[in-house]
């Protein structure tokens, strides 16, 4: 498989609970340059509209925060990403924080919407909650959920008011298909770190979850093989790896939300370059790195570039 990159550059960090996400991608690009790598010069960049001026002023949406200002951005992400895989270039997403991905699966799903679908979500998290079930409001933990076009009301805890309500129902009906994922045709790899509506509806739905002791135990391609067999009936994949799959003792604390005993940043390589050979993957979506958390300087974003580069060199090869 050999296809033409575009980095598509997303700097809103609006659905995360902590700041400097944002400079997630500058980091990226900054530790490039550091590097004496050509990776954003030699490939095509392209960035969406930033609406981090939502954080300037006070959100109305206890349980959806700032989803207003989400809907822009999927709306954004349903139209530029589409636009690429419809110029049959292969969409590279650097993202700030990781609520937008469903915007990114529905530019997926909208340049090919007779195919099935198939997402690998590399992360600590399951990002699976709805308003009705959040703990904190922040959108980051909510992509899955409205590409599963699911409000998981069967573990509600919170009273949502109608504003938000309409708001979440537009952001699972961008790109106008819904649901634009089936729960058989999703796979965690490396969750770990979850609440109890969560895990209810993960087993609800019976979701696969590689946990980082299967991948240990296993090997690397054992869990590919796993993957692959589990979305064989799907068309197409879109990869999604948050950095705080990887342990941060391995790698560093910049990243919104690091949890212990992660994926090592080898393991996560070879996982990232075996979907990356995979010619049914057409979309994969790095995101959550922070600078400003990172106690060791820039290192997260320097290891990052390296799986960046590992991936970029098998898509065009």
């Amino acid at each position: 498989m050999s296809k033409n990159v575009v980095f598509l550059i997303n700097k809103s960090e609006i659905t995360a609970g902590t700041r400097g996400a944002s400079l997630g991608p500058d980091a990226i690009m900054t530790a490039a340059r550091k590097k004496g790598s050509y990776i954003f010069g030699e490939n095509e960049v392209q960035k969406i509209l930033n609406v981090n001026n939502f954080l300037d002023k006070p959100t109305s949406f206890p349980f959806g925060k700032r989803i207003d200002g989400l809907l822009n951005v999927y709306n954004e992400l349903n139209d530029k990403v589409s636009a690429i895989l419809n110029n049959n270039l292969f969409p590279f997403l650097l993202a700030a924080d990781h609520g937008s991905a469903g915007g990114t699966i529905a530019g997926v799903k909208s340049a090919f919407p007779q195919k099935r679908l198939g997402v690998v979500w590399i992360d600590a998290h399951a990002d699976i909650h709805t308003p009705y079930t959040t703990p904190s409001g922040n959108m980051h933990g909510m992509p899955l959920a409205t590409a599963l076009n699911i409000d998981n009301l069967e573990c509600k805890t919170n009273e949502v008011d109608q504003e938000t309500i309409s708001f979440w129902n537009q952001l699972k009906q961008v790109g106008k298909i819904t649901p634009k994922v089936n729960p058989e045709d999703i796979v965690y790899i490396g969750v770990r770190d979850t609440e109890a509506q969560e895990n209810s509806i993960m087993d609800r739905l019976k979701i696969k979850n590689c946990q980082v002791s299967e991948v240990r135990s296993k090997g690397v391609a054992e869990i590919i093989k796993i993957v692959n067999e589990r979305l064989k009936d799907c068309d197409i994949i879109y990869v999604s790896f948050d950095v705080d799959s990887m342990d941060p003792d391995l790698t560093s604390h910049g990243t919104g939300t690091p949890v212990d005993d992660g994926l090592t940043p080898q393991e996560a390589k070879e996982i990232l370059i075996a979907l990356a050979q995979n010619s049914k993957t057409i979309c994969i979506e790095v995101v959550e790195v922070n600078p400003c958390l990172d106690e060791k300087e820039n290192t997260m974003a320097e290891i990052t570039l390296d799986i960046v580069e590992a991936i970029t060199q098998t898509i065009k090869s």
